[in-house]
């Protein structure tokens, strides 16, 4: 059987990553103790440059689980986790972030208007007799929407009240 490279197993965990769980971060320590560590693994010596990629692609996972959860098609959906659960991966997103030195202002308006977009569709849907969907408190809602920088005026009028 060939030798195969560093090319070859960074191509291999980068997939992995992008296509994991819930929390990618969980994937992409798997990969890198796989790379390094593990006696079935290829013990190979990582660059910076070599995790970029794989940091890259936590990054992209994260957002769009956050978009999934913030997409109002999918609340009737078993794949839908809630503003709750968006809530603690944006917090995890920004925790991997400050660790690996990578910056959430590019994501963060795409986030924002992902949210906006969110609460109008929630809250005109109440408005035609729909139960609310949204799992999380008032004031965690207001500390996200102040996270993304979504000033309290711009929110439907009354959205407080159908929080639990």
């Amino acid at each position: 059987m060939p030798r195969k490279d560093k090319a070859y197993y960074l191509e291999e965990e980068l997939l992995l990553v992008e296509n994991s769980g819930e929390i990618p971060e969980v994937a992409y320590h798997g990969s890198l103790y796989f790379l390094r560590e593990d006696p079935e693994g290829p013990a190979l010596d990582l660059s910076a440059e070599d995790l970029t990629p794989l940091k890259r692609a936590v990054f992209d996972r994260y957002c769009r689980i956050i978009l999934r959860d913030l997409n109002p098609a999918l609340r009737k959906k078993r794949i839908y986790r809630g503003l709750a659960r968006c809530i603690a991966n944006w917090a995890r997103l920004g925790k991997f972030c400050q660790r690996e030195n990578l910056d959430l202002a590019e994501t963060r308006p795409q986030i924002a208007a992902g949210l906006r977009h969110f609460l109008q569709r929630e809250f005109d849907d109440i408005m035609n007799g729909a139960q609310p969907t949204i799992n999380c408190s008032a004031e965690a809602l207001a500390a996200f929407c102040a996270e993304l920088g979504i000033h309290p005026a711009e929110l439907p009028e009354g959205w407080q009240q159908y929080l639990p």
